[in-house]
């Protein structure tokens, strides 16, 4: 009795060791991806403008802040004045726009600094819907026809809408007076916050279930007719920045 108790411990003993070596190894790390969903900003049935969205707050052992899905939270180094307008000339015509600095720095740097390095250049609006938003501001497109756009947009596909510039920002509407007016100038994210990235859309109407939820970062001056003319496949042909800090 004595020589099977002592085994039944020894196998105890045994199996519990074993059950904690593998206990120890059987973590997993999420996924990440730079990627910026499209913003659901077109979702139709519920309004909402979505593009990918990530709780901030956490940090990367170099120090560097990253939002929930490990994407770097970047804030640019472009120095504002206050002064800066937007030109985006587009295959339908040009609009300007002003920016909101005070209330979105982040939004506004960021645009203005994506825009001086010539990264709209060529991109296609891949969204639009109807009274509500029309969307870009996603690289993928660039190398994609208008006309493939504009049949991956009418068929839901979901081809486009997930590109971005490699990182995200954190968003600016908890404090943000600016409201979705019609030719606002607003960050696309996806569901979470802080997921923000080079997307942006540009209202069609006031809308008001969107105000404290995405940051509107910009307001239209000129060219509200050619906003409202704008499709999924029409082309950015460039954006240049007035008055911007050299």
């Amino acid at each position: 009795m004595k020589l099977n108790k002592r085994a039944r411990l020894s196998v105890l003993a045994l199996a519990v060791l074993v059950g904690l070596m593998l206990l120890s190894g059987c973590g997993s790390s999420a996924p990440t991806s730079s990627d910026q969903s499209s913003t659901s900003a077109g979702s139709t049935s519920a309004g909402s403008a979505t593009s990918g969205s990530v709780t901030s707050g956490s940090s990367t052992s170099s120090g560097a802040s990253t939002n929930s899905q490990g994407e770097t939270l970047y804030t640019p180094s472009y120095k504002l004045n206050g002064n800066e307008i937007a030109v985006i000339k587009t295959s339908k015509g040009t609009i300007k726009a002003k920016f909101f600095e005070k209330d979105a720095p982040i939004a506004s740097a960021n645009f203005i600094e994506l825009s001086l390095k010539g990264f709209y250049d060529g991109i296609k609006f891949h969204r639009f819907v109807a009274g509500f938003v029309i969307q870009g501001g996603d690289p993928n497109t660039k190398s994609a026809s208008s006309k493939d756009v504009a049949a991956a947009d009418a068929g839901g596909t979901g081809q486009f809408g997930t590109g971005g510039p490699g990182y995200a920002i954190k968003d600016e509407y908890a404090n943000n007076p600016n409201k979705h007016v019609d030719g606002s100038l607003a960050m696309a994210r996806t569901g979470a916050p802080d997921s923000g990235g080079s997307q942006f859309y540009f209202a069609l109407a006031p809308l008001a279930n969107l105000d404290g939820q995405y940051t509107v970062f910009g307001q239209e001056t000129s060219g509200l007719d050619v906003i409202h003319k704008l499709r999924a496949g029409d082309t950015i042909e460039s954006v240049t920045i007035e008055n911007a800090t050299k």
